[in-house]
């Protein structure tokens, strides 16, 4: 018997990242941890947080997507993903991304903990290094 599927939508202000019908299985990077999809799933409203976003297609292949921050909606049969940005492996820039990571590793250095300055700076040094972790998948 094949295996169930369901549609996936991941959105960002800039564009439709991936628009599929035939999604087995979806893993997220949920605020708690990581969580999983599948066709029929209870609906559900969650925040996501920085991370690596796994689609299975029914064909096999997987997708791997490092993303940012957002939202994810499952309510029938169709799971909607909305992040300010989300790149397929395949697209990262892996120098620049290693780039970035070093920018952001000795600016972090240098700011006080208690600073507004300080969360941003993490922040942008978490979505480098997720970029990066991702991007070597397709290596």
């Amino acid at each position: 018997m094949p295996d169930r599927t369901f549609t996936l939508e991941i959105v960002t202000p800039d564009r439709v990242v991936t628009s599929d019908d035939e999604v087995v299985s979806l893993i997220v990077p949920g605020v708690s941890g990581y969580l999983g999809v599948m066709a029929d799933h209870a609906p559900l409203m969650t925040e996501l947080q920085i991370g690596e976003i796994t689609v299975r297609r029914a064909n096999g292949e997987e997708l791997h997507i490092a993303a940012s921050p957002g939202f994810m909606e499952v309510s029938g049969n169709k799971a909607t993903i909305l992040v300010s940005s989300a790149e397929k492996a395949e697209e990262i820039d892996i120098e620049r991304a290693r780039e970035a990571q070093q920018r952001a590793a000795e600016r972090l250095a240098q700011i006080e903990k208690d600073t507004v300055d300080f969360a941003r700076v993490e922040a942008a040094l978490k979505r480098a290094i997720n970029r990066i972790r991702v991007a070597e998948r397709r290596m």
